[in-house]
């Protein structure tokens, strides 16, 4: 098993700059470690005079020195930072960049606001599981309003709107308490970019809207909804309520009132504005709050490549061998041919594409390929219990390069290829290998399994499988030619081992071929 390492993100926003370091024992399992925050304000003086200003050079080489200290102490190996939108406007953003990588040694990319987009709606992807796939992503940070109307999680229209809160409070001077008239000024930039930027006005209705950002996350404690999906809400009618009482008061007064910092406090008002604004827009009542964004994608994505493998498979003459022997072996028993050639390569797509999470040994890919191979051979002697005759013949053939602790852990996956039997000490196969090679093997059945349940019409219909990952959660999307929910029902049904071997709720979706 590969050692877990630790990764950092920084999002380095328009109204702060933020650090999350954390712990990655897998591309599934991410543990934060700590979490910092630092007001920055890079948009201040950007979307006024579009530089930054010498003062803020200063505090942002004093914020990323920290941050590399902090990222030192905890022996962050691997990190990503990234700058969003008041960055992508300074036009001095190449000597900020400069001066921070020769100042702390952090190297700062800009991105563009697709990227940034794509990163939040991945972490939300993750935060939400397979059961509430969302239908909006809504991401209002300090230089702009980013929008994701999504069908089955592609998207289908977006969005960037410049309606940020800090770009909001700086152009319309809008610092502390609120008139009404000034709000209606915010309303109606907010409502005519939407109208602009979504001309198909979508109508959501009852279906997930997802927040993101501090501010959304602040107001979601003042105007909270019934949770759903596991997930605080944003219940917009009562934030429409209670929105007079926001505006009216002084920064020091909100900051005393909803506990607050004053960069938060500042701005939070125009903030209110723009959701409720957009939730009429919409047709949105609640908008959930996963409490993740930029970073959290950020990490998924350094912890899928740290775990996954770089080389592609070389097999020696040994393996080569191995799997020569075991296609004549099984061609000499008259095996369905098609079907296990089928499911070989199910099996070494899903080993590949698995491989950030199950972190087997490159060796072990053969064996699955051969017991691939063979896990049918059985029928032979009986369709009757012809998994448990399969085990005999793996063991007893006449299968050159193939001895020993191989031929044991092939056995013992051909045995277990479907559900009708789980690893068990008294089984011969099974019980010869060491404790070691029985975990090598429950995980490689687990594989089997799911590739013999997507073939398992006999009809090859699965042409292409990607793996995406998530926190207690694979997603597997299937390329199929035709309809292939026969395959995809029992290869779910088929996936209860590697739920249990690996922890995680496996989901599968068929997009076209």
């Amino acid at each position: 098993m590969p050692e877990p390492v630790h990764i950092a993100a920084i999002d380095a926003g328009s109204n702060a700059v933020r650090l999350s370091v954390a712990r990655a024992y897998s591309a599934l399992d991410i543990e934060t470690l700590h979490d910092e925050r630092y007001s920055l304000r890079l948009g201040e003086s950007v979307f006024l005079r579009h530089r930054f200003s010498e003062k803020l050079f200063k505090k942002g080489v004093k914020a990323f020195r920290h941050f590399k200290e902090t990222m030192d102490e905890f022996g962050v190996t691997k990190y990503r930072a990234v700058a969003t939108s008041a960055s992508r406007e300074a036009r001095n953003r190449d000597a900020f960049i400069r001066t921070i990588r020769q100042k702390s040694g952090i190297s700062l990319e800009v991105i563009s606001a697709t990227e940034e987009s794509r990163l939040g709606r991945e972490a939300v992807f993750a935060a939400l599981g397979p059961e509430a796939p969302p239908r909006c992503i809504v991401d209002l940070g300090g230089g702009s309003l980013e929008i994701s109307i999504l069908r089955d999680r592609a998207i289908e229209q977006s969005a960037h709107l410049g309606v940020g809160t800090v770009r909001l409070m700086t152009t319309l001077k809008l610092p502390g308490v609120i008139h009404p008239s000034q709000a209606e000024l915010v309303r109606k930039y907010v409502r005519a970019l939407l109208e602009s930027k979504l001309p198909n006005r979508p109508n959501l209705g009852e279906q997930i809207a997802v927040a993101l950002g501090g501010n959304a996350e602040t107001l979601a404690g003042i105007a909270p909804g019934p949770r759903e999906h596991g997930l605080p809400m944003l219940q917009l009618s009562l934030l429409r309520d209670r929105l007079p009482d926001i505006l009216k008061r002084s920064v020091r007064e909100r900051m005393k009132t909803y506990a607050v910092r004053r960069d938060r406090a500042d701005v939070m008002g125009i903030a209110a504005i723009t959701l409720i604004t957009l939730g009429r827009y919409l047709n949105v009542r609640c908008l959930a709050i996963p409490a993740v964004g930029l970073r959290e994608g950020i990490l998924q994505e350094i912890a899928h490549d740290a775990f996954s493998r770089k080389e592609p498979h070389r097999y020696n003459a040994a393996a080569r061998q191995i799997i020569a022997s075991t296609r004549s072996f099984a061609r000499r028993l008259e095996y369905d041919q098609a079907h296990a050639e089928h499911v070989r390569e199910l099996s070494i797509l899903l080993f590949d594409r698995l491989q950030p999470a199950h972190h087997l040994p490159p060796q072990s890919r053969v064996l699955l390929e051969a017991a691939a191979l063979l896990h049918d051979i059985g029928h032979t002697v009986s369709h009757h219990g012809h998994h448990k005759h399969g085990e005999y013949l793996a063991l007893n053939g006449d299968i050159p390069g193939l001895a020993g602790r191989d031929r044991a852990v092939v056995a013992a996956l051909v045995r277990y290829h479907n559900r009708k039997s789980e690893p068990a000490g008294h089984h011969v196969a099974y019980s010869s290998l060491s404790n070691v090679d029985k975990r090598v093997t429950r995980r490689l059945a687990s594989i089997l399994r799911i590739a013999e349940g997507l073939d398992h019409s006999h009809r090859q219909r699965v042409t292409n499988i990607h793996a995406s990952f998530q926190r207690g959660a694979v997603g597997l999307q299937i390329k199929a030619r035709g309809d292939a929910a026969e395959d995809l029902r029992d290869a779910s049904r088929s996936a209860d081992l590697f739920e249990k071997e690996f922890h995680v709720r496996l989901f599968f979706r068929q997009i076209d071929a």
